[in-house]
C-alpha cells in the first residue's frame, strides 16, 4: 500500500545516505525492527554510537496516491494509518483519498466514515453522470430521437459541478452527499 524510504538522520548530515524502502503496513516488532537496522547500519557506516532520529526521504504509494506524507511524519502512527487502510476496498479508497485531497476532511479516520457520504462514479466523466442522471430521472433512451438528441448534457454536467456535489478528478466523478 505504502513504501516508504527511511533514512537515518544523524547519517544523513554526516554525509551519508543511509535508508531502507519499508513496506507499510508492519507488526510492531517488524517496524522496531527496520529502524533498529536503519539506525545500527547509520552508526557502522559513521563509526558513531547513538544514533536516534530517522526521516522518510521519499515514499511511494500502490496503486492510489492518498495524501502527501510529511519527512518528520510519526512513523507508528502512519503505520497505524496503513492499517486502517489496508481494511478498505478500492471504491473507499478512492472516497478517503477525495475526502482528503478536497479539504472536506482533514482528520483520516474521519474521512474513513464519511466515505459513505461519497459515490465514486469510476471510469465516468461528468457528462457521463449527467446522462446516467438524466436517463435514471426522466428515461431518456424512451424520449423521441428529436429530443434525445438535443439534450445538452454538458450543459446539463456544467450544472452538476456548479451544484457543488459533484467533482471530476481524473478519470472518475464523486458525488458527496454528506
Amino acid at each position: 500500500m505504502l513504501k516508504i524510504y527511511l533514512t537515518d538522520l544523524q547519517a544523513y548530515n554526516e554525509v551519508f545516505l543511509v535508508g531502507k524502502w519499508i513496506n507499510l503496513p508492519l507488526t510492531g516488532f517488524e517496524l522496531s525492527q527496520a529502524i533498529s537496522e536503519v539506525l545500527t547500519k547509520g552508526e557502522s557506516i559513521c563509526g558513531t554510537d547513538n544514533h536516534e532520529e530517522y526521516f522518510i526521504t521519499d515514499y511511494e504509494w500502490g496503486d492510489l496516491d492518498l495524501y502527501p506524507i510529511d519527512e518528520y511524519e510519526n512513523i507508528h502512527e502512519l503505520n497505524s494509518n496503513m492499517e486502517l487502510l489496508s481494511e478498505l476496498d478500492t471504491h473507499k479508497l478512492k472516497a478517503v483519498a477525495f475526502l482528503l485531497s478536497e479539504g472536506i476532511t482533514v482528520d483520516l479516520e474521519d474521512a474513513i466514515e464519511r466515505s459513505e457520504d461519497v459515490i465514486v462514479h469510476q471510469d465516468q466523466n461528468l457528462e457521463d453522470v449527467a446522462y446516467e442522471l438524466l436517463e435514471e430521472c426522466y428515461g431518456v433512451h424512451n424520449l423521441e430521437p428529436l429530443i434525445a438528441n438535443n439534450i445538452d448534457y454538458e450543459g446539463v454536467a456544467r450544472e452538476l459541478e456548479y451544484d457543488g456535489t459533484y467533482w471530476e478528478i481524473g478519470d472518475d466523478v464523486f458525488e458527496y452527499i454528506g
